[in-house]
């Protein structure tokens, strides 16, 4: 069974996202954190909580979050001798040049762009099915 950490802050893509992994043909574990602070909480576990056992097999991480972005989670995650290794791909709106570049820097496995309806600027779920069903599935099946 693969395990998933998604680490987002936005509920209406958490729910797409789940409700697109139900969809795969791919046994999987969905684990959520909702910030970069919450995300190093279950992966090195905490006070409460011991750390997750086993590691994710991929990190699916958006970048514009409060508490610590996910540009910021990414380089602790780089400096961690223990969660180094792991599998990051970045699932954002941000196109910027400056974040593909840093992203880059840091050794991601994978840059998408979540879909927009660029109509009215709002998210569209049946984009962001698509999303799941065509990247996520790949990148799980390639999984080693």
């Amino acid at each position: 069974m693969k395990k998933i950490l998604l680490v987002e802050d936005d509920e209406l893509d958490v729910i797409s996202v789940q409700r697109s992994l139900r969809k795969i043909e791919v046994e999987h574990e969905l684990v959520t954190a909702y910030n970069g602070v919450e995300a190093l909480d279950k992966l090195r576990g905490n006070q409460r909580n011991p750390p997750m056992n086993p590691l994710p097999d991929v990190i699916l991480l958006d970048i514009n979050m409060p508490k610590m972005n996910g540009l910021q989670f990414l380089s602790i995650l780089r400096d961690d001798p223990l969660l180094k290794h792991l599998k990051v791909i970045i699932m954002t709106t941000s196109g910027e040049e400056h974040d593909r570049a840093v992203t880059g820097r840091l050794g991601v496995s994978g840059y998408l762009i979540k879909p927009l309806n660029f109509t009215n600027n709002d998210k569209r779920p049946d984009s962001m099915d698509g999303f799941v069903q065509f990247h996520l599935r790949n990148i799980l099946a390639n999984l080693e």
